[in-house]
């Protein structure tokens, strides 16, 4: 007598387990697998831009390739994909990747797995709208087979295929379970994507999928990560970036039961343990006498920007010209009337909630691993596993976590923490969390570079704009994380220079350049990359100009915004929600138009002073933004708020400070943010259009310096020109 099994049919086989997964070609044709819930993981490899499978109970799963880290992408992104697909949401999971950026990178960051930028919907949208509509298309044709009836008089609703004539439907799910599953159908064209008018998602107040785990304290991030036989790894890191242990004294930390294996670093000594708090320990025991040949021991914060400023101010210095149009040095050498100002920020820490954590599991023959890390970039983290083990992407097994924030902070932080991570679960034999505390990840963090402006401009007859010239000194950023990409780019460093463009506004003759000097800290990209500090400098000196063509500073905007519909929408969408230029008594209001790459936006900030202690209090904040099409309404205002946050954070309080090449602060007691009780009444409208979506991560950032040092401008008559505008420097402006 045959077993249940053994007479299990095949047909009835493939419907209690099968799923199919839908790879759309680059030509736009499409490629179906049929996969067996019982297979292996590595028989059942994804094939080219495969990115939604649907299983027999009806369950589809979207994979996206962005990376979360609280902005949202991963409702966003497969929400774009089930729209077209006419999925029912209830039965939509969603999976992160990790691997093959062939298949999955984002083509606005270069074909890479990276999230940043505000670059993830912007980027996958019409990739995962054509993923969607071709797996539709493929559902469609396999009913249509089946029932033995016209392609044209089949449809969908979500997650049903329908003929209505024969008042006929199949779920998604018995779709999948079809004997035959007709692949070969026509790629997909424009007018095979739908209309916005025909969104039953897109648009809607869709909840993301990422808020019910973490309000119940269930969401997973690296540093939660716990599995078998796992140690816990602190590292004793060099105080000043370069330095290396030159003698270690580890017999006092060798004596802390628990302790498993001490051992020097490339830039620090790791501990590994039983238990975290016995790393610690272990730790703070060590006496280490550090090498002291490193240049940055001479570097200081406040001496270099001084010498950015000089460079800035130095017109015979070339620089590396990031844009250009007309002939504005022609322009200026001929100007009967010349405005210049100087304008300079701070260098400032992500702040980000989750302190850095990485777990490495390093296979016996130390070139394989299974690493479980929250990164903005998976292609990065896999490239740092592979050079630090020598292998191959196939031999990393790589599970992406949540990310407790990352505001850029978790793209190339890789090249010390997984580095280090992996190399001591090597030693150890075992798996290995290491965690940097708070005060390693503060005195070790890659800051937002320190940046010096040098702006002018010629001003016309009628006063209008004749020509602009920004430069702006500070490091590259690109210059110490990717080298590579700052040399194939011509030394051109978006993550410095953009926002100069100021392609928005009318004016005719312009060139910002970038003076590259010498690097003094680890640098990297903060929310809001470029436009964060080069819009507070663009957008004061425009109000600069507008008080030297003796006009107001909306009058002045409107001018050089003429003809530019949805720059100007905002604009006037801001001062209507603002009564712009009818504060409370005692405040002042500041403008700023704060656009974003794709995305435009403005804002008006309401401030008071108390001139005694040089404290500024921002009240009022109201925003307008134009992202393009919406897909998640609540989300963005959600997102705008936050970037509004951060940048008055950044404006008002924080600073870091590196004196002989040491960072000064150390945690949250002495690296100063705004609190929730200094946090203003924030008004965020959203303005729908018809343009291709842009992004809404990162814009309010850039929009808030501007407004603040506008305001207080029209409050005291005075500039504010060196960000943060801390207690004091107030005192010393008002006092000038």
């Amino acid at each position: 007598m045959k077993s249940p099994a053994a007479s299990l049919s095949r047909r009835r086989f493939l419907a209690a387990g099968s799923s199919l997964t839908f790879a759309v070609l680059a030509g736009g044709a499409v490629n179906v697998r049929r996969t067996l819930a019982q297979t292996t993981a590595a028989a059942v490899q994804t094939p080219v831009n495969a990115w939604v499978s649907i299983a027999r109970d009806g369950f589809v799963t979207i994979r996206y390739g962005a990376a979360e880290m609280g902005q949202g992408v991963m409702t966003a992104i497969p929400m774009i994909l089930a729209e077209e697909l006419d999925a029912d949401w209830s039965k939509v999971r969603v999976e992160p990747v990790t691997h093959d950026p062939a298949t999955y990178g984002n083509p606005k960051t270069g074909g890479v797995l990276y999230t940043a930028g505000s670059t993830s919907v912007e980027g996958y949208f019409e990739i995962m709208r054509r993923a969607g509509a071709a797996a539709r298309r493929v559902l469609i044709y396999s009913a249509a087979h089946h029932w033995s009836v016209p392609v044209a008089e089949v449809t969908t609703e979500p997650g049903k295929v329908i003929h209505a004539r024969s008042g006929r439907q199949l779920a998604f799910g018995d779709v999948a379970a079809l004997p035959r599953i007709v692949s070969e159908v026509p790629p997909i064209a424009d007018g095979d994507l739908k209309p916005p008018t025909a969104y039953r998602l897109i648009g809607q107040r869709i909840p993301r999928l990422d808020i019910p785990a973490k309000t119940r304290g269930e969401a997973i991030y690296s540093i939660d990560i716990r599995v078998p036989g796992m140690a816990y790894a602190a590292v004793l890191r060099a105080p000043v970036e370069g330095e290396a242990a030159a003698v270690i004294d580890d017999a006092a930390a060798r004596a802390v039961p628990g302790v498993l294996a001490i051992s020097p670093l490339e830039e620090g000594v790791g501990v590994v343990a039983e238990r975290w708090e016995t790393a610690l320990a272990a730790r703070d025991a060590l006496k280490v006498t550090w090498t002291r040949r490193s240049p940055f021991r001479t570097a200081d914060s406040d001496a270099d920007l001084a010498r950015d400023a000089a460079a800035a101010a130095d017109l015979g210095r070339p620089g590396t010209v990031w844009e250009a149009r007309g002939d504005a040095p022609a322009v200026l050498r001929a100007a009967a009337r010349i405005v210049e100002a100087e304008y300079a920020t701070d260098h400032v820490y992500h702040a980000q909630m989750e302190p850095l954590a990485a777990v490495a599991s390093v296979d016996e023959d130390g070139k394989g691993a299974e690493i479980w890390v929250g990164t903005q970039s998976q292609t990065v983290t896999l490239g740092v596993a592979t050079q630090v083990l020598g292998t191959t992407p196939d031999r990393i097994r790589f599970h992406a976590v949540q990310m407790g924030g990352g505001f850029g902070r978790r793209t190339f932080f890789g090249r010390e923490l997984l580095r280090d991570a992996l190399i001591l679960s090597r030693m150890v034999r075992r798996p290995v969390k290491l965690i940097w505390t708070r005060e390693d990840d503060v005195r070790n963090g890659w800051f937002r570079p320190a940046t010096a402006h040098k702006l002018r401009a010629a001003l016309n007859p009628d006063g209008s704009v004749a020509a602009w010239h920004h430069r702006i000194a500070c490091p590259s950023i690109f210059g110490f994380v990717a080298p590579q990409r700052l040399a194939a780019a011509g030394n051109r460093d978006l993550l410095i220079m953009e926002g100069t463009e100021i392609a928005d506004y009318g004016i005719p003759n312009l060139l910002s350049e970038h003076l590259i000097t010498e690097r003094r800290a680890r640098v990297s990209a903060w929310r809001g990359i470029g436009w964060g500090h080069n819009l507070y400098a663009t957008e004061s000196f425009i109000d600069e100009l507008a008080h030297a063509a003796a006009t107001d500073a909306l009058t002045f905007r409107r001018r050089l915004l003429a003809g530019r519909s949805r720059a100007l929408r905002v604009l006037e969408a801001v001062v209507a929600m603002s009564d712009y230029g009818r504060p409370a008594p005692g405040r002042a209001h500041g403008l700023s138009f704060g656009g974003y790459r794709a995305s435009f936006g403005a804002a008006v900030a309401e401030i008071s002073l108390d001139s005694a202690s040089g404290e500024i209090r921002v009240h009022r904040f109201w925003a307008a933004i134009d992202p393009g099409l919406v897909i998640q309404p609540q989300n963005i205002v959600a997102q705008v708020e936050g970037g509004i946050v951060y940048g008055l954070s950044g404006l008002l309080r924080e600073r870091i400070t590196i004196k002989g090449g040491e960072v000064q602060e150390s945690n949250f007691h002495d690296y100063s943010f705004l609190r929730m009780q200094d946090v203003p009444d924030i008004e965020v409208q959203v303005l729908r259009s018809d343009a291709a979506p842009g992004g809404a991560g990162e814009i309010g950032v850039p929009m808030t310096g501007a407004a603040v040092a506008n305001a207080f401008h029209v409050l005291t008559g005075k500039r504010l020109r060196h960000m943060p505008f801390t207690p004091d420097r107030v005192r010393q402006v008002l006092s000038a």
